[in-house]
């Protein structure tokens, strides 16, 4: 027989009425009514309330002490039941009470209300933060997730493979966490950001399909959505696939694990499929959020000839608002504001009047063609507004009409909170031009394969190179990235120098890869939904560190463990390291 417990509180009923119980617990509240003195002891199941007829036994008790009793269940007076929990009609009549570990008179915060305390104490006293209900249900939560992401990749034929967390420094777009080497002096070993090359090398050698819940490690700054240092995503990877059968997996996947575990509107399969070109253009931002039913317009070739100096050899933009004319202008000047608050040059407007005519300052410098294009290509009715966002970078200019919209959905409450609106974006572009560089670099993951292949990459223009990568969007979080895998030597090697590298890098960078894939790589294709955001997304929260056990703050500090921390001089030694 256990010596601290034979019931777990949450499971003990009615039925259990006249039967001596060994529980223990933390004690969660101490109440004092008139000299009648009521303790709610929580474990991880529930709450139950203890009452004593010699009320001394609570003498020198402390809220979240731990204690042991013994004691009889009994059947609560009606009129004090409390149906807010599971044994909100019965309660534990105690016979002993030890205490096994007290706690100090005065908390650092008060557990019920914990969420809403400073962020640095919640994080600095995290296992205290972690007894509240919320975010230890959270916890619970990404258990469970977890475990029905790993009994779906059994069933879909995946093999749970390990792969190694002390590797090789290896330039995959983020900085990487690195670990001096004891026994090779100079030398460091590096976390992966991803099981990258780890997961093609095991499709070279011959396994079919490979997952795992992978932890990641990337130097970056933190975001609502992302946590530096250590984040985690199921990654998955298949031979001789293509791009169709990574979709396939992942729409199963996803829309399985959104279905299950929440009780909003999920898109159907299959997710909408859109190009990066169109997300741009459509909805300023390869992450758009699809509950936003507004899109963006492409204006520059109606106001090419413009009198308009601010339009003037630029990109032009808009964005069609039906029905807001009669907002009043501190409504506009909101949007004003926002726009300068982006650090946008400015943002101008027109509505359309029921004589038909526009109102705005910028009607003025506009031709009556002009005028009949503008309410033909944006389809412009009465009472309808039509904003301007330009810049003489196109890029820019997609994103601030992005940034615009997004603002807009906010202000007019057009965004359904209760979907989860899926899509692919696809046919990202291989490279992008660096102009701090003065050179192309690859826009995404360095192995994509090419589209077109090595006929693209010797015939194409540099910029016009597509790639077969593809991410997963979720209510415009970038949930997953993937690719069809280049495990063509030639092609591999050709990617590169157009990226700069020459041989002798890709042989020393990418040793394992470009060694291997002399042996026989067959084609493979795969990608990695991050596990922290789907959570996040799941369970509503706004901050990703809300469903992580132990995350970093926001400036990659771990306040509880006091990391990054110093180290001894005599650790300095030992791994060949001088601070300087």
């Amino acid at each position: 027989m256990n010596r601290y417990r034979d019931h777990i509180l949450g499971k003990i009923t009615e039925k259990d009425i006249n039967n001596q119980v060994l529980i223990s617990g933390w004690v969660y509240n101490i109440r004092d009514h008139g000299g009648v003195i009521f303790v709610d002891l929580r474990d991880e199941s529930g709450v139950i309330q203890l009452v004593s007829n010699d009320e001394k036994i609570f003498d020198n008790l402390t809220r979240e002490s731990v204690i042991k009793v013994t004691g009889k269940v009994r059947k609560r007076n009606e009129e004090d039941y409390n149906n807010h929990i599971k044994t909100g009609t019965i309660e534990v009549l105690v016979n002993s009470l030890e205490i096994l570990s007290k706690a100090p008179n005065e908390l650092p915060f008060e557990i019920m209300t914990s969420t809403n305390v400073n962020e640095e104490l919640r994080l600095k006293y995290r296992y205290l933060d972690l007894r509240n209900e919320k975010v230890h249900n959270n916890i619970i939560f990404r258990s469970e997730v977890i475990k029905f992401l790993r009994e779906k990749m059994n069933s879909l034929g995946f093999t749970e493979i390990q792969t190694p967390i002390l590797t090789a420094s290896s330039p995959e777009g983020a900085r990487d966490y690195v670990v001096p080497s004891r026994k090779y002096h100079g030398k460091f070993y590096a976390l992966p950001q991803a099981p990258q090359i780890f997961k093609q090398l095991l499709m070279v050698s011959g396994f079919d399909k490979y997952f795992q819940i992978a932890p990641c490690f990337r130097d970056e700054d933190a975001r609502s959505d992302r946590t530096p240092g250590e984040f985690y995503q199921l990654d998955f990877e298949m031979a001789f696939a293509e791009d169709k059968d990574v979709y396939e997996v992942a729409e199963e996947i996803l829309y399985d694990t959104f279905t299950k575990f929440s009780k909003k509107q999920v898109s159907p399969k299959p997710f909408k499929k859109i190009t990066y070109k169109e997300a741009m253009l459509k909805y300023g931002t390869d992450k758009p959020d699809l509950r936003n039913p507004l899109e963006i317009i492409d204006l520059t070739d109606i106001l090419k000839d413009t009198t308009f100096k601010p339009f003037q050899k630029s990109t032009i933009r808009g964005i069609k608002v039906d029905n807001i004319s009669s907002k009043p202008n501190s409504w506009f000047n909101e949007l004003v504001e926002y726009a300068n608050s982006i650090k946008m040059p400015g943002i101008g407007y027109i509505s359309l009047e029921e004589d038909g005519s526009f109102k705005g300052p910028i009607d003025k410098f506009l031709t009556e063609e002009e005028r009949n294009n503008l309410i033909k290509k944006a389809d412009l009715k009465i009472g309808s507004v039509l904003f301007f966002i330009a810049d003489r970078k196109e890029l820019k200019a997609s994103t601030n009409a992005g940034l615009i919209r997004s603002e807009l959905g906010r202000k007019l409450e057009i965004i359904d909170k209760n979907k989860f609106e899926f899509c692919f974006i696809v046919d990202f572009p291989m490279y992008e031009f660096d102009e701090e560089l003065d050179k192309y670099v690859f826009t995404h993951n360095p192995f994509s394969m090419p589209q077109g292949g090595m006929d693209s990459l010797l015939n194409e223009k540099v910029e016009d190179i597509l790639a077969y990568q593809y991410d997963v969007v979720v209510n415009g979080v970038e949930l997953s990235s993937g690719a069809v895998r280049n495990h063509d030597i030639e092609i591999m090697k050709k990617a590169f120098s157009i990226a700069g590298y020459d041989e002798e890098e890709l042989k020393t960078k990418f040793k394992a890869l470009y060694n291997a894939f002399h042996f026989g790589a067959p084609p493979h294709a795969g990608m990695a939904p991050g596990i922290d955001r789907m959570i996040m997304l799941l369970k509503d929260e706004p901050n990703i560190r809300e469903v992580i056990p132990f995350p970093m703050n926001s400036s990659a500090q771990d306040v509880m463990m006091s990391s990054p921390s110093e180290l001894s001089e005599q650790q300095l030694r030992e791994v060949h390291i001088k601070i300087r």
